[in-house]
């Protein structure tokens, strides 16, 4: 629902009327649940749901039911879940219950919530809870029902019924909230976040929203350049930011004591590598069997996602089981090269594509977005060899130098010359960041891959790959088309912006997996198949690899801008939403990650 699509588009289709609340509490909450298609559970949600299972199970309407709610019902008569709608007022929804009664249908809303409690200590309800109940009365009256002059709505945290009065200025109410929502979901743009707002601490949409990491992007330019004399910021894009002289005494919002929340992160990854498997589903359960015989049984609700690898096979009952559960099954071939990723629809995302695809035809809104990312690249790479290496002053000064002339660079092509210069500097010093071993030693003499023809070279190949795996799934979960990169140029199959996103990540995920399984020992020589087609982890080297690889991701790292702590897996997910902001024109640049 974009100001970019044609004129001639369809209309926007029946409102639900649960959405109003959502209008009413936030407007950004609005767009993002109804225009974006965006919702994230949360154990607020969950609980939401649990009260609302007794009033959801739907009384069953016969036609005589139905003629009975335009007559009135009679007193005790109870109908739950009831589904209205109506074209002209462009409302739908489901009341929970409405029962007959002396004066009309008295309408019941649950709620997981407690009532507003005034300053005399009585109690009210709530203003989004009365919209949403007065727009239910409206849907019933369009109908031709005759409704009460009064409504209820039961809060369940306190188990306190609060009735409140239906009268002309709750419907005026109503009808504006109506036509302020519809007007926000045309406009295509996504309304601000709320400023330092309460309500924004326990709202399930806070990982999607980040409302203050949302208001600094918004005001920040990534890597400033006080002499910068190259065109000004794209029309159409920042042109929607106006610049604040103040802008860079802004500083970052203190959230050390306000972490965001966490998309849906519980439940385990199944890996299943085992040549001639079968991955199926059965009562609720996913099951991995090798020639009939069971290995593994999975609640279904337990996995998070499935790694295949090599020759196993899913049956079309568990497909459609993780389509439906939002379950990823990421495939990988023997040698660990991912392949590709199979999940449900994407979110709707349509505003920021459009986006994407506009600005990434512009060279030098891509130059700023890579030489940003190769910044932040360089300089994890330098932090890392700093860490864990000996790569004398002359390497970290000529690294630093290139890092602070990466956003400087004046083409694409002079940009990856400095990426490639550091590169060939990191992977120079790559060796003394390993420790020697009495019983093998790591052949380690740069980088080669296609095939990787050492063990280090396996693991960082593996290791990029799976890196690739992961931001092409983010990119896809956030509403980015991970085929279109700023920096890798698009080819068919290849995740361009994911392994454009992927780029500050590489030192600090897979760079590091592969010297901590070689320093810890925890990879013997016998872990990896060596042949005249490259160097591979075998099963047992693979099954190593994914234990330390699980445990990076869930490792927790400071953010460079906000201060809280989050896991890496959580990292990836904030860093895609800042550049999906940024194409929206929501977000003012694109801030690399970077560690100390």
């Amino acid at each position: 629902m974009s100001d970019n699509l044609p004129a001639d588009r369809e209309a926007l289709p029946l409102m639900p009327v649960r959405r109003l609340n959502n209008y009413v509490w936030c407007p950004r909450l609005f767009y993002l649940q109804w225009v974006e298609n965006l919702f994230e559970e949360n154990a607020d949600t969950a609980a939401g749901s649990a009260v609302h299972r007794h009033a959801d199970r739907p009384t069953r309407v016969d036609d005589e039911k139905m003629e009975a709610l335009k007559n009135g019902l009679p007193e005790g008569t109870v109908i739950r879940s009831l589904r209205l709608e109506n074209a002209e007022l462009g409302l739908c929804g489901v009341v929970d219950i409405a029962e007959g009664g002396p004066e009309g249908l008295e309408l019941v809303d649950y709620k997981k919530g407690s009532p507003r409690r005034l300053d005399d200590g009585t109690l009210s309800v709530k203003e989004p809870d009365a919209v949403q109940l007065a727009a239910y009365a409206l849907l019933l009256k369009a109908g031709g029902a005759r409704v009460a002059p009064a409504a209820t709505v039961y809060y369940a945290a306190e188990k306190k019924r609060v009735t409140f009065p239906l009268g002309e200025a709750l419907f005026a109410q109503v009808r504006a909230v109506l036509a302020g929502a519809r007007a926000v979901a045309a406009a295509g743009k996504i309304p601000p976040p709320l400023p330092d707002d309460s309500r924004c601490l326990y709202c399930s949409a806070y990982p999607i929203c980040l409302p203050r990491e949302s208001a600094w992007w918004r005001q920040h330019r990534a890597a400033p350049r006080d002499h910068d004399t190259r065109t000004p910021p794209l029309p159409g894009f920042e042109a929607l930011l106006p610049p604040d002289p103040a802008i860079r005494e802004i500083p970052a919002p203190d959230l050390s004591g306000q972490p965001p929340r966490p998309p849906r992160l519980d439940g385990e990854i199944l890996v299943v590598q085992t040549a001639g498997a079968m991955i199926g589903q059965s009562g609720g359960e996913f099951t991995v069997t090798v020639k009939g015989v069971a290995l593994r049984k999975l609640p279904r609700h337990q996995v998070r996602a499935i790694y295949v690898y090599g020759a196993v096979q899913l049956t079309a009952q568990a497909v459609q089981t993780a389509l439906e559960e939002e379950i990823d099954v990421a495939y990988f071939a023997p040698s660990g090269r991912f392949l590709g990723l199979l999940r449900g629809l994407p979110a709707s995302g349509v505003d920021a594509r459009l986006g994407q695809y506009t600005l990434f035809q512009q060279p030098f809104a891509r130059l700023r977005l890579a030489g940003e990312a190769v910044r932040a690249k360089i300089h994890n790479q330098r932090v890392l060899l700093m860490r864990n290496g000996d790569p004398g002053g002359g390497v970290l000064f000529e690294m630093a130098r290139l890092r602070d002339a990466a956003p400087q660079a004046p083409s694409l092509e002079e940009l990856l010359g400095i990426e490639g210069a550091a590169a060939n500097f990191y992977f120079q010093q790559f060796p003394t960041m390993l420790k020697e071993r009495a019983a093998w030693a790591f052949d380690f003499n740069g980088r080669n891959r296609r095939p990787p023809r050492d063990p280090v070279n396996a693991l960082l190949s593996f290791g990029y790959s799976m890196l690739a795996k992961e931001l092409a799934g983010v990119c896809h979960a956030v509403g980015l088309d991970p085929f279109l990169g700023f920096m890798h140029q698009p080819r068919y199959g290849r995740p361009a912006l994911a392994l454009d996103l992927m780029e500050e990540f590489r030192p600090l995920v897979a760079d590091s997996v592969a010297l901590s399984l070689i320093n810890r020992g925890e990879l013997e020589e016998a872990d990896f198949i060596r042949s005249a087609s490259g160097t591979s982890l075998n099963e047992r080297g693979r099954r190593v690899f994914w234990e330390a690889w699980f445990r990076r991701l869930d490792t927790e790292v400071s953010h460079p801008a906000f201060g809280y702590k989050m896991s890496y897996r959580r990292m990836f997910e904030v860093q895609a939403r800042q550049l999906w902001r940024h194409v929206r024109g929501d977000a003012a640049g694109y801030h690399g990650f970077t560690t100390r």
